[in-house]
Protein backbone atom coordinates (compact mmCIF):
# COMPACT_ATOMS: atom_id res chain seq x y z
CA UNK A 1 0.00 0.00 0.00
CA UNK A 2 1.38 3.40 -0.98
CA UNK A 3 0.09 5.21 2.10
CA UNK A 4 2.68 7.96 1.87
CA UNK A 5 1.32 9.13 -1.45
CA UNK A 6 -1.77 10.81 -0.08
CA UNK A 7 -4.90 10.49 1.96
CA UNK A 8 -7.19 7.57 1.19
CA UNK A 9 -10.22 8.50 -0.85
CA UNK A 10 -13.61 7.28 0.28
CA UNK A 11 -14.45 6.67 -3.34
CA UNK A 12 -13.63 7.86 -6.82
CA UNK A 13 -15.61 10.59 -8.49
CA UNK A 14 -17.67 9.51 -11.48
CA UNK A 15 -17.49 11.49 -14.70
CA UNK A 16 -20.30 13.99 -15.17
CA UNK A 17 -22.96 13.01 -17.68
CA UNK A 18 -22.42 14.63 -21.06
CA UNK A 19 -25.03 17.09 -22.20
CA UNK A 20 -27.35 15.62 -24.79
CA UNK A 21 -28.14 17.82 -27.75
CA UNK A 22 -29.24 17.24 -31.31
CA UNK A 23 -27.34 18.36 -34.39
CA UNK A 24 -28.24 21.81 -35.66
CA UNK A 25 -27.16 21.53 -39.29
CA UNK A 26 -29.64 20.11 -41.82
CA UNK A 27 -28.66 17.02 -43.78
CA UNK A 28 -26.14 17.71 -46.53
CA UNK A 29 -25.43 21.25 -45.39
CA UNK A 30 -21.91 20.95 -43.98
CA UNK A 31 -19.83 20.56 -47.12
CA UNK A 32 -21.78 23.27 -48.91
CA UNK A 33 -21.33 25.65 -45.98
CA UNK A 34 -17.60 24.95 -45.88
CA UNK A 35 -17.23 25.63 -49.59
CA UNK A 36 -19.24 28.84 -49.35
CA UNK A 37 -17.22 30.02 -46.35
CA UNK A 38 -13.95 29.16 -48.07
CA UNK A 39 -12.46 27.32 -45.11
CA UNK A 40 -12.90 24.30 -42.85
CA UNK A 41 -13.37 25.05 -39.14
CA UNK A 42 -11.68 22.35 -37.11
CA UNK A 43 -11.89 21.81 -33.35
CA UNK A 44 -8.53 20.78 -31.89
CA UNK A 45 -6.82 20.47 -28.52
CA UNK A 46 -5.74 23.59 -26.68
CA UNK A 47 -2.19 22.23 -26.82
CA UNK A 48 -0.94 18.62 -26.82
CA UNK A 49 2.50 17.81 -28.22
CA UNK A 50 2.33 15.52 -31.23
CA UNK A 51 -1.42 16.00 -31.73
CA UNK A 52 -2.26 19.71 -31.84
CA UNK A 53 -0.09 22.56 -30.68
CA UNK A 54 0.91 25.95 -32.09
CA UNK A 55 4.64 26.32 -32.68
CA UNK A 56 6.74 29.38 -31.78
CA UNK A 57 5.36 31.16 -34.85
CA UNK A 58 1.76 30.36 -33.95
CA UNK A 59 1.43 27.71 -36.68
CA UNK A 60 -0.65 24.72 -35.62
CA UNK A 61 1.10 21.36 -35.96
CA UNK A 62 0.36 17.78 -34.99
CA UNK A 63 -1.33 14.50 -35.90
CA UNK A 64 -4.87 15.83 -35.48
CA UNK A 65 -3.91 19.08 -37.20
CA UNK A 66 -2.76 17.08 -40.21
CA UNK A 67 -6.19 15.45 -40.40
CA UNK A 68 -7.78 18.91 -40.51
CA UNK A 69 -5.33 19.86 -43.27
CA UNK A 70 -6.04 16.63 -45.15
CA UNK A 71 -9.80 17.27 -45.20
CA UNK A 72 -9.22 20.87 -46.32
CA UNK A 73 -6.94 19.60 -49.10
CA UNK A 74 -9.63 17.15 -50.22
CA UNK A 75 -12.21 19.97 -50.40
CA UNK A 76 -10.17 22.92 -51.68
CA UNK A 77 -6.91 21.38 -52.96
CA UNK A 78 -5.40 23.73 -50.39
CA UNK A 79 -4.45 22.49 -46.91
CA UNK A 80 -4.10 26.03 -45.58
CA UNK A 81 -7.85 26.71 -45.75
CA UNK A 82 -8.45 25.70 -42.14
CA UNK A 83 -9.39 27.74 -39.08
CA UNK A 84 -8.40 26.01 -35.86
CA UNK A 85 -10.59 26.36 -32.77
CA UNK A 86 -8.89 25.23 -29.54
CA UNK A 87 -11.34 23.26 -27.37
CA UNK A 88 -11.13 21.79 -23.88
CA UNK A 89 -12.25 18.31 -22.87
CA UNK A 90 -15.51 19.76 -21.57
CA UNK A 91 -16.47 22.27 -24.29
CA UNK A 92 -15.37 20.26 -27.36
CA UNK A 93 -18.72 18.49 -27.77
CA UNK A 94 -20.77 21.66 -27.44
CA UNK A 95 -18.55 23.29 -30.07
CA UNK A 96 -19.41 20.54 -32.55
CA UNK A 97 -23.08 20.25 -31.61
CA UNK A 98 -23.65 24.01 -31.93
CA UNK A 99 -21.97 24.27 -35.33
CA UNK A 100 -19.07 26.35 -34.02
CA UNK A 101 -16.77 23.79 -35.68
CA UNK A 102 -17.35 21.56 -38.71
CA UNK A 103 -15.40 18.63 -37.35
CA UNK A 104 -13.66 17.66 -34.16
CA UNK A 105 -10.12 16.31 -34.48
CA UNK A 106 -9.15 16.38 -30.84
CA UNK A 107 -7.79 13.03 -29.57
CA UNK A 108 -11.37 12.02 -28.76
CA UNK A 109 -12.40 8.45 -27.90
CA UNK A 110 -15.16 6.82 -29.95
CA UNK A 111 -17.74 5.34 -27.57
CA UNK A 112 -21.29 4.04 -27.97
CA UNK A 113 -22.85 6.80 -25.85
CA UNK A 114 -21.04 9.57 -27.71
CA UNK A 115 -21.94 7.99 -31.04
CA UNK A 116 -25.63 7.82 -30.18
CA UNK A 117 -26.70 10.32 -27.52
CA UNK A 118 -24.57 13.32 -28.55
CA UNK A 119 -25.66 13.42 -32.19
CA UNK A 120 -22.22 12.59 -33.57
CA UNK A 121 -20.77 10.30 -36.22
CA UNK A 122 -17.20 9.14 -35.72
CA UNK A 123 -15.46 8.88 -39.06
CA UNK A 124 -12.75 6.25 -38.46
CA UNK A 125 -10.22 5.24 -35.83
CA UNK A 126 -7.16 7.26 -36.71
CA UNK A 127 -5.16 6.17 -33.64
CA UNK A 128 -5.61 3.11 -31.42
CA UNK A 129 -4.76 4.10 -27.86
CA UNK A 130 -5.24 3.04 -24.24
CA UNK A 131 -5.30 4.77 -20.87
CA UNK A 132 -2.24 4.60 -18.66
CA UNK A 133 -0.49 6.27 -15.74
CA UNK A 134 2.65 8.35 -15.40
CA UNK A 135 4.59 9.07 -12.21
CA UNK A 136 7.85 10.73 -11.33
CA UNK A 137 10.77 8.30 -11.51
CA UNK A 138 11.84 9.37 -8.03
CA UNK A 139 8.63 7.89 -6.59
CA UNK A 140 9.95 4.39 -7.24
CA UNK A 141 6.57 3.07 -8.41
CA UNK A 142 6.80 0.28 -11.00
CA UNK A 143 3.14 -0.69 -11.43
CA UNK A 144 -0.26 0.97 -11.33
CA UNK A 145 -1.21 -1.61 -8.71
CA UNK A 146 1.05 0.29 -6.31
CA UNK A 147 -1.09 3.44 -6.54
CA UNK A 148 -3.39 2.53 -3.65
CA UNK A 149 -3.68 5.68 -1.53
CA UNK A 150 -2.33 7.96 -4.27
CA UNK A 151 -3.56 11.33 -5.46
CA UNK A 152 -4.21 11.14 -9.22
CA UNK A 153 -4.56 14.05 -11.65
CA UNK A 154 -7.36 13.61 -14.22
CA UNK A 155 -9.37 15.81 -16.60
CA UNK A 156 -13.14 16.02 -16.04
CA UNK A 157 -15.63 15.27 -18.79
CA UNK A 158 -13.46 12.55 -20.31
CA UNK A 159 -13.60 8.78 -20.69
CA UNK A 160 -10.38 8.90 -18.67
CA UNK A 161 -12.25 9.97 -15.54
CA UNK A 162 -14.82 7.17 -15.79
CA UNK A 163 -12.16 4.57 -16.64
CA UNK A 164 -10.19 5.60 -13.56
CA UNK A 165 -13.28 5.15 -11.40
CA UNK A 166 -14.05 1.73 -12.88
CA UNK A 167 -10.44 0.52 -12.62
CA UNK A 168 -10.09 1.61 -9.01
CA UNK A 169 -13.38 0.02 -8.00
CA UNK A 170 -12.54 -3.27 -9.73
CA UNK A 171 -9.09 -3.42 -8.11
CA UNK A 172 -10.24 -2.15 -4.68
CA UNK A 173 -7.79 0.72 -5.04
CA UNK A 174 -8.46 3.93 -3.13
CA UNK A 175 -7.30 7.25 -4.52
CA UNK A 176 -7.86 10.97 -4.22
CA UNK A 177 -8.72 12.61 -7.56
CA UNK A 178 -7.27 16.00 -8.46
CA UNK A 179 -9.69 17.23 -11.15
CA UNK A 180 -8.59 20.14 -13.36
CA UNK A 181 -10.23 21.01 -16.69
CA UNK A 182 -7.48 22.76 -18.65
CA UNK A 183 -4.75 20.39 -19.77
CA UNK A 184 -1.93 22.86 -19.25
CA UNK A 185 -3.01 23.48 -15.65
CA UNK A 186 -3.43 19.76 -15.00
CA UNK A 187 0.07 18.98 -16.25
CA UNK A 188 1.49 21.86 -14.22
CA UNK A 189 -0.18 20.45 -11.11
CA UNK A 190 1.35 17.03 -11.73
CA UNK A 191 4.82 18.44 -12.38
CA UNK A 192 4.56 20.59 -9.26
CA UNK A 193 3.76 17.55 -7.13
CA UNK A 194 0.10 18.28 -6.36
CA UNK A 195 -0.67 14.72 -7.41
CA UNK A 196 1.38 11.53 -7.35
CA UNK A 197 0.22 10.22 -10.72
CA UNK A 198 -1.25 11.60 -13.92
CA UNK A 199 -3.64 9.48 -15.98
CA UNK A 200 -4.76 9.93 -19.57
CA UNK A 201 -4.29 8.14 -22.90
CA UNK A 202 -0.80 6.67 -23.26
CA UNK A 203 -0.25 8.96 -26.24
CA UNK A 204 -1.03 11.98 -24.08
CA UNK A 205 1.37 10.77 -21.40
CA UNK A 206 4.13 10.41 -23.99
CA UNK A 207 3.34 13.88 -25.32
CA UNK A 208 3.54 15.41 -21.85
CA UNK A 209 6.77 13.61 -20.98
CA UNK A 210 8.40 14.69 -24.25
CA UNK A 211 7.87 18.37 -23.43
CA UNK A 212 9.48 18.25 -19.98
CA UNK A 213 13.03 19.62 -19.50
CA UNK A 214 14.12 16.19 -18.21
CA UNK A 215 11.86 13.50 -19.71
CA UNK A 216 13.74 10.74 -17.88
CA UNK A 217 12.42 12.16 -14.61
CA UNK A 218 9.05 10.61 -15.53
CA UNK A 219 8.04 7.01 -16.18
CA UNK A 220 4.91 5.68 -17.88
CA UNK A 221 3.71 2.63 -15.98
CA UNK A 222 3.24 -0.58 -18.02
CA UNK A 223 -0.49 -1.14 -17.49
CA UNK A 224 -3.15 0.04 -19.93
CA UNK A 225 -6.60 0.01 -18.34
CA UNK A 226 -8.83 0.70 -21.35
CA UNK A 227 -9.32 0.76 -25.09
CA UNK A 228 -9.25 4.28 -26.49
CA UNK A 229 -9.95 4.38 -30.25
CA UNK A 230 -9.36 8.02 -31.19
CA UNK A 231 -11.44 9.31 -34.08
CA UNK A 232 -12.53 12.58 -35.74
CA UNK A 233 -16.19 13.37 -35.12
CA UNK A 234 -18.80 15.20 -37.19
CA UNK A 235 -22.47 15.98 -36.60
CA UNK A 236 -25.04 13.34 -37.46
CA UNK A 237 -27.45 14.13 -40.26
CA UNK A 238 -24.87 14.81 -42.95
CA UNK A 239 -23.63 11.41 -44.14
CA UNK A 240 -21.90 12.93 -47.15
CA UNK A 241 -19.54 15.01 -45.04
CA UNK A 242 -18.97 12.07 -42.69
CA UNK A 243 -18.03 10.00 -45.75
CA UNK A 244 -15.53 12.62 -46.87
CA UNK A 245 -13.78 12.73 -43.49
CA UNK A 246 -13.85 8.93 -43.25
CA UNK A 247 -12.41 8.36 -46.71
CA UNK A 248 -9.75 11.00 -46.17
CA UNK A 249 -8.38 8.75 -43.42
CA UNK A 250 -8.72 5.71 -45.65
CA UNK A 251 -6.84 7.55 -48.40
CA UNK A 252 -3.89 8.07 -46.03
CA UNK A 253 -3.86 4.38 -45.15
CA UNK A 254 -4.38 3.22 -48.75
CA UNK A 255 -1.53 5.43 -49.96
CA UNK A 256 0.83 3.78 -47.50
CA UNK A 257 -0.37 0.33 -48.63
CA UNK A 258 0.24 1.25 -52.29
CA UNK A 259 3.64 2.84 -51.66
CA UNK A 260 2.38 6.32 -52.52
CA UNK A 261 3.86 9.21 -50.55
CA UNK A 262 4.22 12.97 -50.74
CA UNK A 263 7.41 12.69 -52.81
CA UNK A 264 6.25 10.25 -55.49
CA UNK A 265 2.50 10.90 -55.75
CA UNK A 266 2.82 12.80 -59.05
CA UNK A 267 4.94 10.15 -60.73
CA UNK A 268 2.63 7.39 -59.47
CA UNK A 269 -0.03 8.74 -61.84
CA UNK A 270 1.79 6.86 -64.61
CA UNK A 271 1.50 3.50 -62.85
CA UNK A 272 -0.50 0.84 -64.72
CA UNK A 273 -1.76 -0.54 -61.39
CA UNK A 274 -5.57 -0.14 -61.53
CA UNK A 275 -5.77 0.53 -57.79
CA UNK A 276 -3.33 3.41 -58.20
CA UNK A 277 -5.16 4.68 -61.28
CA UNK A 278 -8.36 4.91 -59.25
CA UNK A 279 -6.53 6.48 -56.31
CA UNK A 280 -5.07 9.32 -58.39
CA UNK A 281 -8.40 9.93 -60.15
CA UNK A 282 -7.43 8.68 -63.61
CA UNK A 283 -10.21 6.07 -63.59
CA UNK A 284 -13.63 6.24 -61.98
CA UNK A 285 -15.41 9.17 -60.35
CA UNK A 286 -14.54 8.48 -56.72
CA UNK A 287 -14.06 12.16 -55.91
CA UNK A 288 -17.34 13.10 -57.53
CA UNK A 289 -19.05 10.55 -55.29
CA UNK A 290 -17.68 12.46 -52.28
CA UNK A 291 -18.57 15.89 -53.62
CA UNK A 292 -14.98 16.90 -54.41
CA UNK A 293 -12.60 16.73 -57.38
CA UNK A 294 -11.49 13.35 -58.66
CA UNK A 295 -7.86 14.07 -57.74
CA UNK A 296 -8.84 14.73 -54.10
CA UNK A 297 -6.67 11.88 -52.77
CA UNK A 298 -3.64 13.22 -54.65
CA UNK A 299 -4.21 16.62 -53.04
CA UNK A 300 -4.44 14.99 -49.59
CA UNK A 301 -1.12 13.16 -50.02
CA UNK A 302 0.61 16.23 -51.44
CA UNK A 303 -0.54 18.19 -48.40
CA UNK A 304 0.30 15.84 -45.52
CA UNK A 305 1.78 12.62 -46.92
CA UNK A 306 0.49 9.09 -46.31
CA UNK A 307 -0.45 7.68 -42.90
CA UNK A 308 3.13 6.66 -42.16
CA UNK A 309 4.40 10.16 -42.92
CA UNK A 310 1.73 11.74 -40.71
CA UNK A 311 2.48 9.32 -37.88
CA UNK A 312 6.26 9.60 -38.05
CA UNK A 313 6.32 13.37 -38.35
CA UNK A 314 4.12 13.88 -35.30
CA UNK A 315 3.99 10.82 -33.05
CA UNK A 316 7.24 8.98 -33.66
CA UNK A 317 8.85 12.32 -32.86
CA UNK A 318 7.48 12.13 -29.27
CA UNK A 319 8.51 8.51 -28.77
CA UNK A 320 5.34 6.64 -29.74
CA UNK A 321 5.84 3.37 -31.67
CA UNK A 322 3.46 2.35 -34.46
CA UNK A 323 2.31 -0.69 -32.45
CA UNK A 324 -1.39 -1.35 -33.10
CA UNK A 325 -1.36 1.52 -35.57
CA UNK A 326 0.80 -0.35 -38.05
CA UNK A 327 -0.90 -1.49 -41.26
CA UNK A 328 -2.98 -4.66 -41.11
CA UNK A 329 -0.39 -6.47 -43.27
CA UNK A 330 2.33 -5.53 -40.76
CA UNK A 331 0.59 -6.94 -37.68
CA UNK A 332 -1.32 -3.73 -36.96
CA UNK A 333 -4.98 -2.64 -36.97
CA UNK A 334 -4.97 0.11 -39.61
CA UNK A 335 -7.02 -1.21 -42.51
CA UNK A 336 -8.80 0.63 -45.32
CA UNK A 337 -11.72 -0.68 -47.40
CA UNK A 338 -11.07 -0.83 -51.16
CA UNK A 339 -11.16 2.51 -52.96
CA UNK A 340 -13.29 1.47 -55.92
Amino acid sequence: MLGSLGALALGAVAAPAAAQQTPTAPAGATLGAIKSRGSLVCGVNTGLAGFAQPDSQGVWRGFDVDYCKAVAAAIFSDASKVRYVPTTAQNRFTALQSGEVDMLARNTTWTLSRDTSLGFDFAATTFYDGQGFMVKTSLGVKSAKELDGATICVQPGTTTEQNLTDWARAGNIKFTPVVIERLEELVSAFVAGRCDAYTTDASGLAATRSTQPKPDDYVILPELISKEPLAPAVRQGDPGFADLVRWTHFALVTAEELGIDSKNVDSMANSPNPDIQRFVGKNGDLGKMLGVSNDWAVQVIKAVGNYSEVFDRNLKAIGLPRGENALWNKDGLQYAPPMR
